[in-house]
């Protein structure tokens, strides 16, 4: 008997989040289509009815964040995008600086965990992770008053602020300076949201 969409949709889900889990934690290079198959509990033939090659699939883990493990974050971390919007981009700027968010190396936000990888990445994979970048500058963006133009470059300042900041702070060895450096981040970034 065959399995029903439904069936096929959930399992394509579990290949794309233990992927997402896997390329996070170990970098794309570093994780095998069999290590993502053995994860979720699949054989690796069962893969290729999903995704025609790794490289697909680590477009589809990098896209699934912003409404899959990204939502769950936001969540958690209180940002609300129904109230006012200065308030829910003081949200975000809290929580995604955050310490719960640094050490969270499986569930982290892709442009934090995966840079690198991405900027050696395919053309599908690479506008993944711009999606992420354009909905957190959009939302950065519309808390901010002023003109449009000015609105945006503050917005993008912000972004690099976060990611960057998170980038340094994940990669360096002394939890003293990571710290330092995640916290000089978060300051700037309520400082320049006014």
């Amino acid at each position: 008997m065959p399995y029903t969409a439904a069936h096929k949709q959930q399992t394509r889900a579990r290949i794309v989040e233990c992927a997402r889990m896997l390329f996070n934690r170990y970098g794309y290079d570093n994780v095998s289509i069999d290590r993502v198959m053995e994860e979720a509990e699949l054989t690796r033939g069962g893969f290729y009815n999903h995704f025609k090659s790794k490289e697909e699939l680590f477009a589809a883990a990098v896209s699934s964040f912003l409404m899959g493990r990204g939502a769950q974050w936001r969540a958690e971390a209180g940002v609300d995008t129904s109230g006012p919007p200065r308030k829910a981009a003081r949200q975000m700027l809290a929580g995604y600086l955050s310490r719960k968010h640094l050490g969270d190396l499986e569930g982290q936000c892709p442009m934090i965990a995966l840079p690198s990888d991405v900027a050696r990445a395919s053309a599908e994979v690479q506008a993944a992770y711009q999606q992420l970048l354009v909905a957190m500058v959009s939302l950065f963006e519309g808390s901010l008053p002023g003109r449009r133009a000015a609105a945006r470059q503050k917005a993008l300042v912000l972004a690099a602020l976060s990611v960057g900041g998170m980038v340094l702070a994940r990669t360096l060895p002394s939890s003293k300076l990571a710290e330092d450096v995640r916290e000089a981040a978060y300051k700037h970034g309520v400082k320049a949201l006014g």
